[in-house]
């Protein structure tokens, strides 16, 4: 009796199409990418790389040629201190322009809340401590209207705050009678406006509570824009609106919450800059919108939302504080310190535009 033969030919009419197909396995270009193409996806997984190259280079560059009058505990701690300000203003900056908008009115909203807590303080006899309250509370109502006006009633965020400066900051001479509180009347009567400005040191190190603000509230931001689900929202109605709300995300009230959280952050500014210059001025901080700005761009956050590290606005900012002292040691005309920093600017902008090309 004779075996069973396995059958040579499809049983099906189907499987007639299979008979001839090819039996080789997937495969994908496997190319290897050259340096550059590795160095653009590097970069933009690390978005904060690149101002920490440029901080790293130029602390080498400024500390060869001066030397130990830069390289020293002291000098290196006056930078910090030069640019709590504006690392503080500039977290409040990075929140909004993740978001793909921009505040113009955080520079004014800071001084409007610092001279409240004067005012409260001075005038109406509120202690200092319910009067610090009240500037916060300020700083944030000012947030949560542009907030409202962008998420609510969709204008957009450049003309909202622009607008919202002119006001506050009008509000800010009318309400102060342009007066200043002087440093010594504080001091006396309600140190604790001065807080911030009181400090800690090691060896010739000398570190303020407002270069200590600002490195703490730099990395809580990081753990929450990185770590929880907020952060990752923030990220998302960045990056594509639409998308985010389609996905189960509250676009209004995120933003809302966004520039709330920038207004509180601007007072919590506010009350540092009376501890770093010591008075309550109307006059002060005007240009820490431009100079908050400066820092976000430098530091690789994109303008066009969606991407980059709050460690790298602390970075730029750090590069602006750098290259004012460095320079300033050297002798240089202060302008040369405004040319470089707009090279800087003009030049992170150009990187941000190639890096972002690895995503489209």
């Amino acid at each position: 009796m004779s075996e069973p033969t396995v059958a040579s030919q499809p049983s099906q009419e189907f499987e007639k199409v299979l008979s001839g197909s090819s039996k080789q396995v997937a495969s994908f270009d496997t190319h290897d990418k050259t340096p550059l193409q590795k160095a653009q996806h590097f970069l933009h997984k690390r978005p904060a790389a690149v101002p920490l190259i440029v901080l790293v280079l130029s602390l080498v560059v400024f500390g060869t040629v001066l030397g130990s009058k830069f390289f020293s505990a002291f000098s290196l701690t006056l930078i910090l201190q030069q640019v709590a300000i504006t690392g503080i203003v500039g977290a409040a900056q990075t929140l909004v322009i993740l978001t793909a908008g921009i505040d113009l009115s955080v520079g004014a909203i800071m001084v409007l809340s610092s001279v409240v807590m004067g005012q409260f303080t001075f005038r109406y006899g509120f202690p200092p401590e319910i009067a610090v309250i009240c500037g916060i509370v300020v700083g944030g109502l000012c947030g949560a209207v542009n907030g409202w006006l962008v998420s609510r009633v969709k204008l957009p965020p450049f003309i909202v705050t622009l607008g919202m400066w002119q006001i506050v900051l009008a509000s800010n001479f009318l309400y102060s009678a342009n007066e200043t509180i002087r440093s010594q009347d504080i001091s006396t009567s309600a140190p604790l406006l001065q807080f911030f400005g009181s400090n800690i040191r090691i060896g010739n190190a000398v570190f303020t509570y407002g270069v200590i603000t600002m490195v703490l509230l730099v990395g809580i931001l990081w753990f929450v824009l990185n770590k929880t689900a907020w952060g990752r929202h923030v990220y998302a109605v960045g990056d594509d609106p639409e998308a985010a709300e389609l996905s189960g995300v509250n676009v209004k009230k995120m933003l809302m919450s966004v520039y709330i959280l920038s207004g509180l952050i601007c007072a919590l500014a506010g009350w540092a800059m009376i501890g770093r210059i010591g008075s309550v001025s109307p006059t002060a901080g005007q240009f820490a919108n431009i100079e908050s700005i400066t820092a976000v761009v430098i530091g690789g956050i994109s303008l066009f939302g969606g991407r980059g590290s709050i460690m790298g606005m602390l970075f730029g900012a750090l590069i602006v504080g750098v290259f004012q002292l460095g320079l300033r040691l050297i002798g240089t005309d202060p302008q040369w310190t405004y040319l470089l920093i707009g090279v800087l600017i003009i030049a992170a902008v150009a990187i941000d535009q190639w890096i972002r090309k690895v995503a489209g």
